[in-house]
């Protein structure tokens, strides 16, 4: 069994609670609300809820897959180095390569939303810059940066701080909302149903988008080395995330579809949220929901950053990228050229997207993008969970179901929405994010004919993985019964 907390990371400074809160922070509640509502609405109409709750039930798949993969495999890498270890190296680079990309393009299109919302509160008209919207954010964005380089506490206790107060307030407008007696349109049913999506290709852009609200979860797994009792917490952590986050996402976007006419939507773009606070409170609820849009844009800028950061730090002590990646600082822990790499080429993106004019358009081709490269390494880390624990699978009723059919209808809903929305998409977003994923085939090539070890992998295997954690741990009926539930950490 693998386990490289000795390698230079921290160990042991997360805890269950904060790695719960670092899962919700990932995907952001508030600023996917704010930034994919409009973007959601203009693929599918009303079926947004429909597109969240379709898109959650093969997500808990992927969630499952990685929670069975990290208890075999301790590492900040996660899906690069388990997709690595179970079917192809070169599968294995690019699912992290694709995770920095999708981190990289996030930068700006968390940040520019963050930039445009700050400005609002003080005025309005000077949100509708782009170059100044780009600068504020640009602002924000290096203050998370020196947040995450100064370490894993002081990371921690400012995300408890920023998602701690944006949960406040979107659990208070939840219950507004329910009480709020006007209303745009009634309730109806079908908004969860098929009818909205025109086929096939508006169901798969639907889903892709979708992928984007939850996207993030995934960073307990990148946490790993630094969180006590990751085999079990990061897993846990998730899967409270994820639910907890899916009845936010769908409490939101209902409200927004009872609340707001199709042209309100459509106009507010972004400041979405904003509109609605100004509908269910008039006067101070607009300025409350953009308060907890700029902080939860903020908040997952900083565990976006901690996401990236790992998996490049892994990738650089694997040397399938530069070694220098892999160094981290003597004082903080942490892997500061990483940080310091990923904080120049977001910078480099910001005076692109300042140049780009349009908002809404950079927002709406950027979560395209990610979404593309998210669903690719989702899709293969659940195709890994697979083969990794397939000697297992035919043991119980439920690890074939919890470990082998909900993961693989995880993977091949991700796959499939990768595929059958490219032709919906414009050709920015398909560079973005067709482009990024073929341009790592050069460092891939290069760093191979080097010779780096990822590319003759141990196997990984659970049953070996589970019987050397066996060997491992304390005696005692406890420990033996918890280590014979292979199916589930939970």
């Amino acid at each position: 069994m693998r386990s490289t907390t000795s390698r230079g990371l921290q160990p042991n400074v997360l805890g269950t609670f904060d790695t719960i809160v670092m899962a919700v922070a990932g995907s952001a509640p508030a600023y996917s609300i704010a930034a994919t509502t409009a973007v959601l609405f203009a693929a599918v109409g009303p079926a947004g809820p429909a597109a969240l709750l379709y898109c959650a039930i093969p997500m808990f798949g992927i969630v499952l897959a990685y929670a069975r993969l990290g208890r075999i495999d301790v590492n900040a890498g996660a899906g690069y180095s388990w997709v690595g270890r179970t079917l192809h190296p070169f599968l294995g680079f690019l699912s992290g390569w694709a995770l920095v990309l999708a981190a990289t393009v996030f930068m700006v299109a968390g940040s520019l939303p963050a930039g445009s919302l700050t400005l609002s509160l003080i005025d309005p008209e000077l949100a509708r810059s782009t170059p100044l919207s780009a600068a504020v954010g640009a602002g924000w964005f290096l203050l998370m940066l020196g947040v995450v380089l100064g370490g894993t506490r002081l990371t921690v206790r400012a995300q408890l701080l920023m998602s701690g107060v944006e949960m406040l307030v979107l659990l208070a407008f939840v219950a507004a909302a329910v009480a709020h007696r006007g209303r745009a349109v009634a309730f109806d049913w079908s908004w969860f149903g098929f009818e909205h999506f025109h086929g096939t290709e508006g169901f798969a852009a639907g889903a892709l988008i979708a992928a984007f609200y939850y996207w993030g979860w995934d960073v307990t797994s990148n946490l790993s080395e630094e969180t006590r009792n990751s085999r079990r917490t990061a897993g846990l952590a998730a899967l409270v995330g994820v639910g907890f986050v899916f009845l936010l996402f769908e409490a939101f976007t209902v409200a927004v579809n009872v609340l707001l006419p199709a042209d309100r939507i459509e106009a507010a773009g972004p400041n979405v949220l904003a509109v609605l606070g100004e509908e269910i409170w008039p006067g101070a609820g607009g300025r409350l929901l953009i308060v907890a849009v700029v902080l939860s844009t903020v908040a997952t800028l900083e565990t976006t950053l901690l996401q990236v950061t790992r998996t490049l730090f892994a990738m650089g002590r694997d040397r399938t990228l530069p070694a220098a990646l892999g160094r981290v600082h003597r004082r903080w822990n942490t892997p500061w050229v990483a940080v310091v790499a990923v904080g120049a080429a977001a910078l480099a993106l910001f005076a692109a997207a300042a140049a780009a004019g349009s908002l809404q358009q950079s927002l709406r081709d950027a979560v395209s993008a990610i979404g593309l490269q998210i669903a690719f390494y989702y899709g293969l880390a659940g195709i890994a969970a697979v083969v990794a624990y397939k000697a297992l699978l035919l043991r119980s009723v439920k690890n074939l179901l919890l470990g082998g059919v909900w993961p693989l209808l995880g993977s091949a809903f991700m796959l499939w929405a990768f595929v059958e929305s490219l032709g919906e998409l414009s050709t920015t977003a398909l560079t973005m994010g067709i482009g990024g994923l073929l341009a790592g085939v050069v460092p891939m090539a290069v760093y191979w004919r080097r010779g780096s070890d990822y590319y003759r992998p141990a196997r990984l295997d659970a049953v070996s993985a589970l019987a050397a954690a066996r060997e491992a741990a304390p005696t005692g009926p406890a420990s033996r019964l918890r280590d014979q539930n292979y199916a589930t950490d939970f």
